[in-house]
């Protein structure tokens, strides 16, 4: 029944709990939700370790470390890969070290090993290649690790599970199940929580032990904590034998005793005073004791126990050692005489001398010696060492530099410069000595602060610029930019304040206050004359500013009469009598149209008879004069429109006679006003008409309308057929043929004459033609008999051709050729 009751009453807690986050989230921001979240789960954290935290007395650091890297494995981009810098995601192979449980990418520490081994094998040689598995280190706390402990898969935090799945309710690259592995130190029991990052905590089990001094009753306690001291009196014996421990109850052994009190030294000359933890120590006197020999006295510093027998005593060697004596402690040992044949320094010749006492001398003898590097030969004496001057060129370990050392044997030493290289972090140089390969991590942290300073994060260095700033709960202090005395509570931030949302309450020139939202800082698209420098400039992207706008017009609604006597509610900032938006319609001064304008205030007639007049507020008409003008008149009356008749017109009318040939200006009221008698007279240039008679002769009436009449008055010549007699006779008599003019005997006569005089001249040319034809061919004969030219030349007659002999095959082959070409 208490089982029950106690489910019940945690069922109901959970219930109500559920219920307030429910109410929470529905009436949170969307900012405050993920602040909301982080706050909840630092909480979740907070109670996953408050059983640790509230019971555990013992140390606590390994369990703040767990603490954070939970913390760092929930947050994104808070767990860093040392080796590359850049995030560890979800989805992405990790492994972690078993020292310091820094996680770092699969990918990244593979390479890192590799490198590891290659850089501490590189300087071996062939024969200690492979005989020793060089270990590689932790990029971070340099924990060594073996050449077959380098990792090839990729599992969870416990090792458990391979390639675990990507699970958004549990920590990134953890399987899920519990942990169960074992604490260190080992105490029996295994970890309890589930898979997690960084080290396990203490051991929460609990056993009943007693404390350090087995006084007190034994007490359960947590296993992590289970050594503990009951704070009585140790009060067990010292290492002096004369004293007891006078600590509170401690683990371990106890303490030196801290009393002082006066001790002989070892051979009991003096005495003094000195701590009780060392009671034995010598003092700075020799022994001077009798030896057994009678003759010495012992030589050692202050000991303990009985001196010994004399050095001198027993058989004793000559300095080369080959010959041996028997001789009292008071005599020396002489000499033999023989040769010495000690090995010298040099280890290869041996002391010519005679025995002697004392070291052997140098080697003086000449060998034919090889210089170190083994590339110089030189006979010199045997103690001399020969080095010669020529320098080394091999490359150091690091693979960069020379050795450059004279005379070297080919062990070259490790390079002795700094590397100096950039670190990743882009920050700091390596330390470390010249090397090869990618260099170490760097071991800096960096700090990155909220913009108030109060909210601070460790992240390597490097990663300062990448990660985001934390954020800070703390509430922003800066001074508000608008008209308002406060601004809105809101977090601390980069950059500049979210803009202002409270009523902007400015009183505006009506007097009520302004209802809409501060609009002290509103971004406006900046519209700037930018003219582009060419046309390969691209188009840059609208600009804004920050800058204050006006208050936006009162809309407080008040009644107003419109002109029409209509009352209506208009918005304060337009409360003023306004338009009914109808034509005005009074009847204008023109007294032909009314006004067109929208309805508008009309000053006040006195007499109540012009109330459909216009006033001075009216339009004024500007339309032409459209009264009808009189039949033939084309002009437009030259006065606005106006009342009454039009005036008479008075312009000129430009028009063509009637033969077409003169322009004529006349009176438009003229032309008009006149009958058909009078037009006619008006339109008539007054000159002779230029019109042609069927005759030919030009009509001599003046310039008329219609047709030319057929009588020509004109007087011509009529001549005979011969032409010679003529007489002069009206041109219609001639036409109508009533007259003519025969040829009289003379005329007949002079035909007769002339018509012989031509056959004459036809007879002479037919003559003068067979004439020529003959010379010629008396010529061409001439030519064919071989007569000398000279003779030719006299005998020939010359002949002037006429114009018809010399032309006529010019002129008859042109005509030939156009006969056949018609056939």
């Amino acid at each position: 029944l208490s089982s029950l009751k106690k489910f019940d009453e945690i069922k109901k807690a959970n219930q109500a709990a559920a219920k307030k986050l429910v109410e929470d989230q529905l009436s949170s921001s969307s900012e405050d939700d993920d602040e909301d979240a982080e706050v909840k789960q630092g909480k979740i954290l907070d109670k996953t370790f408050t059983i640790y935290t509230s019971q555990t007395d013992g140390d606590a650091s390994e369990l703040e470390r767990t603490r954070q890297y939970m913390n760092e494995a929930f947050q994104s981009g808070a767990m860093t890969c040392l080796i590359c810098i850049a995030s560890v995601k979800r989805n992405q192979a990790v492994w972690s070290c078993c020292g310091c449980f820094c996680i770092f990418h699969l990918v990244c520490i593979q390479k890192w090993a590799k490198d590891s081994l290659f850089l501490v094998s590189s300087p071996l040689t062939d024969d200690d290649f492979g005989k020793k598995d060089y270990p590689w280190p932790c990029p971070k706390c340099r924990f060594e690790y073996k050449r077959s402990e380098t990792p090839s898969r990729y599992y969870c935090y416990c090792g458990k599970v391979e390639n675990p799945t990507v699970d958004p309710w549990l920590v990134p690259h953890s399987c899920g199940q519990i942990c169960e592995r074992e604490f260190k130190p080992s105490c029996g029991h295994k970890c309890l929580l589930l898979c997690h990052p960084g080290p396990c905590p203490p051991c929460p089990k609990m056993v009943t032990t007693t404390c350090h001094c087995k006084k007190a009753k034994p007490v359960p306690r947590r296993c992590s904590a289970k050594e503990w001291s009951c704070r009585l009196p140790c009060g067990r014996t010292l290492l002096c034998g004369q004293h007891t421990c006078e600590n509170s109850c401690h683990a371990g052994d106890c303490q030196p005793c801290p009393r002082v009190s006066k001790q002989r030294c070892i051979c009991g000359r003096q005495t003094a005073e000195r701590l009780c933890a060392s009671p034995q120590w010598q003092c700075d006197q020799v022994c001077r004791k009798r030896l057994p020999c009678g003759n010495h006295t012992c030589e050692q510093v202050c000991h303990a126990g009985p001196c010994g027998d004399c050095p001198r005593s027993g058989k004793r060697s000559c300095p080369c050692g080959k010959t041996k004596f028997t001789l009292p402690c008071t005599e020396d040992v002489p000499t033999c005489g023989d040769s010495c044949d000690k090995i010298l320094e040099c280890g290869i010749h041996k002391c010519s001398q005679r025995c002697h006492r004392g070291p052997c001398e140098i080697c003086r003898q000449e060998v034919e010696k090889q210089c170190r590097c083994g590339k110089h030969t030189k006979r010199m004496p045997c103690h001399k060492p020969y080095l010669c001057e020529t320098k080394c060129t091999k490359i150091r370990d690091c693979q960069k530099h020379q050795c450059r050392r004279k005379c070297c044997s080919g062990n070259c030493p490790p390079c002795d410069q700094v590397c100096g290289r950039t670190l990743g972090c882009r920050n700091h140089k390596c330390p470390s000595g010249c090397h090869r390969g990618s260099c170490n991590p760097c071991p800096e942290t960096v700090d990155v602060k909220c913009n108030c300073g109060k909210t601070v994060i460790k992240v390597p260095c490097g990663r300062e610029r990448t990660i985001k700033p934390p954020k800070c709960k703390q509430l922003c202090s800066r001074p508000p930019t608008c008209h308002h005395s406060t601004q809105e509570k809101h977090y601390c931030h980069f950059g500049q304040c979210p803009p202002c949302r409270q009523p902007c309450q400015k009183t505006l020139t009506c007097g009520h206050l302004c209802p809409v939202s501060c609009h002290d800082e509103a971004l406006v698209k900046q519209t700037g004359s930018h003219q582009s420098a060419g046309p390969w400039e691209q188009p840059s992207e609208p600009a804004f500013i920050q800058t204050a706008l006006p208050c936006p017009p009162c809309e407080v609604p008040i009644p107003v009469y419109v002109l029409k006597k209509e009352k209506n509610p208009l918005p304060c900032h337009s409360a003023n009598p306004y338009s009914c938006k109808r034509y005005c319609g009074r009847l204008l001064d023109c007294q032909n149209h009314t006004c067109m304008k929208e309805c508008h205030h009309v000053t006040k007639l006195n007499s109540s008879a012009d109330a459909k007049k216009a006033g001075p507020e009216c339009s004024q008409c500007e339309e032409e004069c459209t009264k009808p003008r009189p039949s033939g008149c084309p002009h437009r009356c030259v006065l606005p429109c106006h009342p009454g008749d039009c005036p008479s017109c008075l312009q000129m009318l430009k028009i063509k006679c009637h033969c077409k040939l003169s322009v004529l200006y006349v009176e438009c009221l003229k032309l008009t006003c006149a009958d058909l008698k009078a037009k006619e007279h008006l339109i008539s240039c007054k000159n002779q008409c230029p019109k042609e008679l069927p005759c030919g002769h030009r009509c001599k009436e003046i310039c008329h309308s219609g047709s030319c009449p057929l009588s020509c008055s004109q007087k011509v010549k009529l001549r005979c057929l011969c032409k010679r007699l003529k007489k002069e006779i009206q041109c219609s008599k001639i036409q109508e043929g009533q007259v003519s003019l025969e040829c009289d005997e003379l005329c007949k006569e002079m035909k007769r004459k002339a018509s012989e005089i031509k056959e004459a001249e036809a007879k002479a040319a037919i003559e003068e033609e067979k004439r020529r034809q003959q010379a010629e061919l008396e010529a061409f004969e001439n030519r064919l008999k071989g007569r000398r030219k000279n003779k030719r030349r006299k005998d020939e007659v010359e002949v002037e051709q006429s114009l018809w002999q010399k032309y006529k095959n010019l002129i008859m082959l042109p005509m030939f050729g156009v006969a056949v070409v018609m056939v």
